[in-house]
């Protein structure tokens, strides 16, 4: 392959980004203006396409470490850090655009935003996001890392953070490392229970959302926390 240098100008992607702007670029080209430049007797286009083989994507970057990144051969300390620099940023620019908006009313933002921070972890993890009465965000906790059970996630622990913060209600949420999106018996009943706690010290769980790297579903989208919240006022 031609090194970057011998390509004509138009095609260089620098000069692309320049004259068309970045999002003419492909994902390809993109990482090659972050790599800079390739490894000996190649150029930094044959580096991104191994990047992109062992990552199977430019999804499968998030979940790459940088000492996995560093196995590749023409990614440097240096470079690596640089990657993960770049997607922290996009994380943390989410998560500011998220704290100004009514989560419930616009959850498109704060779906992104999770799918970039627990999309990608290879173990399940439990947040509870604890809102205001216009649906801001207070806080967002990390409240357990591991296989969501009853033995693991207590709803004290959850509830005693939301009195902390003064929460109005709350989002629970978890992650499926395996890419499913169907609830799991524990999955619903952590929802109940967590219900039915919370409504007892006048929180409202307004839903519960399961997260993947490219997914997401909500239960109450679904219709699951209304009927729960039903079968609770009918006991």
């Amino acid at each position: 392959m031609a090194m970057i240098k011998e390509m004509p100008g138009i095609e260089r992607p620098r000069e692309k980004a320049l004259r068309f702007g970045v999002d003419a670029l492909s994902t390809r080209e993109l990482l090659a203006i972050l790599l800079r430049t390739g490894a000996k007797g190649e150029s930094v286009l044959e580096v991104v396409d191994r990047l992109l083989v062992r990552s199977k994507g430019a999804a499968g970057l998030e979940r790459m470490s940088r000492k996995e990144l560093c196995e590749i051969r023409g990614i440097s300390d240096v470079k690596a850090v640089e990657l993960l620099a770049c997607m922290e940023l996009n994380k943390r620019a989410l998560r500011e655009k998220v704290l100004t908006e009514d989560v419930i009313a616009q959850p498109e933002h704060l779906i992104q935003w999770l799918q970039k921070e627990i999309g990608p972890c290879p173990q399940e993890k439990f947040l509870a996001v604890y809102l205001d009465n216009c649906h801001h965000i207070l806080s967002c906790q990390t409240m357990f890392v591991g296989t969501v059970n009853m033995s693991h996630v207590y709803p004290r622990d959850v509830l005693r953070e939301a009195l902390k913060e003064s929460a109005v209600s709350m989002i629970i949420v978890h992650n499926h490392p395996g890419g499913s999106l169907e609830p799991g018996e524990a999955d619903l009943h952590v929802t109940s229970l967590m219900i039915k706690t919370a409504a007892m010290m006048g929180i409202a769980v307004d839903d519960h959302l399961i997260i993947t790297q490219s997914s997401w579903f909500s239960f109450a989208r679904a219709g699951i926390i209304e009927q729960m919240i039903e079968e609770l006022a009918n006991k």
